[in-house]
């Protein structure tokens, strides 16, 4: 008798078996996803407690605001407020050898902006440069370092202005160091911003964001400090490794994504600022361009001084030390 075989039954349980199988590889390859990922965050937890131990606090907390802030003081005489631009901390301004030279003629206290280095930066809070001044502006008066020749490179120059605008009452001259003061175009800003995005932002800098930093460390400090050579002190003084914790790269993050908005709003108040400004640039600053911010500035200032440091980068307090350790004394002790 001829056997009769169900087509049907057969493509059904084909079909109910394929499934099954498509459904445990794809639970196999989450699974492994899954177990990477917490692999990755394990490494860069690891990494960040290594350099958190290898690098631990140099100076001295202050808490303002219910912030607590961490700052370096060293030396004697008129103050001179040291701000560090994005991504840094408190050893940019000693790698360079700014710190030491300033200290041997006045007061110098140098802080980490909020979220950089060892300073707090709450969540709970838009940290525009105004926001970080009114803090600074706290923790300054709080030393008794009021009249202060502020001093900002970068990121910090927005808020060494916002002290300048908002808190005249502790800055009697500002130093304003590779600059970026008028809004512009910035794609390096946008590809740096996506840390700063909640839950999102949060998943990238567990896991990928200090790997990718990492590996772009050559190319960033080109970047930096071109068409002049990486200085020996940053090689050698500047500890990198703590810019790949988790939350100093939310903070630079946070920075990249309020820095064209913040200079939008703060660029029609800039001719608001009634003490004296020293403008600093590197001629050949990859980062920023001098003509379009350090230039423009002089220009719609009536109390700018501004000088171009041939040959030198974003990073012209490293290339020039003793030519911006000159400037920034000078302006110390003209202000007023």
């Amino acid at each position: 008798m001829p056997t009769t075989i169900n087509k049907s039954a057969r493509s059904g349980s084909s079909s109910r078996s394929s499934g099954k199988d498509s459904s445990l590889w794809k639970w196999g390859l989450g699974a492994g996803v899954g177990a990477a990922a917490l692999g990755v965050v394990a490494f860069n937890a690891a990494k960040t407690r290594r350099a958190e131990a290898s690098n631990p606090p140099i100076g001295e907390f202050i808490e303002v605001d219910g912030v607590r802030l961490h700052y370096l003081e060293k030396g004697t005489g008129p103050v001179i407020v040291l701000l560090h631009g994005n991504g840094t901390m408190i050893q940019d301004w000693i790698a360079s050898g700014v710190f030491g030279r300033l200290a041997e003629t006045h007061r110098v206290i140098a802080f980490d902006r909020p979220g950089f280095g060892h300073s707090e930066r709450p969540r709970s809070v838009v940290w525009t440069p105004a926001a970080q001044a009114r803090v600074l502006a706290s923790a300054i008066a709080k030393l008794g370092a009021r009249d202060a020749t502020i001093v900002g490179h970068s990121f910090g120059t927005m808020v060494a202005v916002a002290l300048g605008l908002d808190h005249p009452e502790v800055a009697s001259s500002l130093v304003l160091i590779s600059g970026y003061y008028y809004p512009s175009a910035r794609v390096d800003a946008l590809v740096a911003a996506p840390p700063a995005i909640p839950i999102i932002g949060d998943v990238l800098r567990f896991t990928v964001s200090p790997l990718v930093a990492a590996a772009s460390q050559d190319l960033m400090e080109k970047q930096m400090f071109g068409p002049a050579p990486v200085s020996e002190g940053w090689r050698e003084d500047f500890p990198f490794k703590m810019t790949l914790r988790p939350s100093q790269i939310r903070a630079a993050a946070a920075d990249a994504a309020i820095m064209v908005p913040a200079a939008a709003s703060m660029a029609p108040r800039l001719a608001e600022l009634q003490m004296p400004v020293t403008i600093i640039s590197g001629s050949g600053d990859h980062v920023v361009t001098p003509s379009k911010q350090s230039g423009r500035l002089n220009e719609d200032l009536a109390k700018g001084r501004l000088t171009m440091i041939e040959g030198a980068g974003h990073m012209v307090h490293h290339t020039a030390a003793d030519e911006v350790a000159a400037k920034i004394r000078n302006s110390a002790s003209n202000a007023g």
